[in-house]
């Protein structure tokens, strides 16, 4: 009898401060992370497999196309290059999945059956990031074991500058494609988002070229674009040179996701263009 007394008045007329399972719901976040993780792998084909052929392409116009003209068959090239476009697939495939997951979501109106579990917007905007971090990384990995097989062995010089600049591009481009996903309304405004900021910042950013070969104004403009500091810290890690500061890049790359995921915290608590 008092057992069910008090349970009767443990919910009716009170909102409980704090989730009455615990203040972190692991098992939440993880499913979350899981579902992230076997969306992208249901499709691999198009989500890992296409990244790659796609780099291996990049390689093979700069190799063959320019190998008198340019240089491209130089193996000090080829080197530069390498890691670039290593760096090119964590941008673009971690951005593409956070965005796509949630864009696909509130589309299909299937966003509910994540908003409805008790996860707080800690957990949700982990969850997401988690997975898109995860195909990003895995894309860098296999393009960088194809580029080492077909091209030039990429051998770290520096390690912790490949670890760190490759998580934290990964970590950038998955809080980028919350907001984008949360922003957009429909997929147009997506590709806007994808094909007129994030794909010209990346290819304007060093990738393919060292920007102190560039005129003084746009030098300037490349040294003010974040993906440039990513792409040459982690080219650094691999190759012991660089054309910038990499510890000021560091720093600065660390300060934009600080930014970045109070932003996302922000928004996914408000619940801004997801709930209705």
């Amino acid at each position: 009898m008092g057992a069910h007394s008090e349970n009767h008045t443990a919910w009716p007329g009170r909102v409980p401060a704090v989730r009455e399972f615990g203040a972190w719901n692991g098992l939440g976040l993880r499913t979350l992370y899981m579902k992230e993780v076997r969306r992208f792998m249901r499709v691999a084909p198009q989500t890992l497999l296409a990244p790659i052929i796609s780099n291996l392409l990049f390689m093979t116009v700069f190799v063959l196309a320019f190998a008198e003209q340019r240089g491209g068959g130089n193996p000090e090239f080829i080197r530069f290059l390498a890691p670039g476009l290593v760096m090119l697939g964590i941008l673009n495939n971690a951005a593409a999945n956070s965005s796509s997951s949630l864009m696909t979501g509130k589309v299909m109106g299937s966003i509910v059956d994540v908003l409805m579990p008790p996860l707080s917007h800690v957990e949700l905007a982990l969850g997401y990031i988690g997975g898109a971090v995860t195909r990003g990384l895995l894309v860098a990995l296999a393009t960088a074991l194809a580029l080492s097989v077909f091209f030039t062995p990429l051998v770290p010089v520096h390690l912790w500058a490949v670890v760190y600049f490759s998580v934290s591009a990964a970590l950038a481009m998955s809080m980028i494609g919350i907001l984008s996903g949360i922003w957009a309304e429909k997929f147009d405004q997506l590709a806007v988002v994808n094909q007129f900021i994030i794909l010209p910042l990346s290819y304007l950013s060093g990738t393919f070229y060292h920007i102190d070969i560039l005129p003084p104004l746009f030098y300037k403009i490349s040294l003010a674009n974040p993906l440039f500091y990513l792409i040459d810290g982690f080219r650094y890690g691999f190759l012991g040179e660089a054309d910038g500061n990499v510890l000021i890049g560091a720093l600065l790359i660390a300060a934009i996701n600080l930014i970045l995921f109070l932003v996302v915290l922000r928004v996914l608590k408000s619940g801004w263009r997801l709930k209705a």
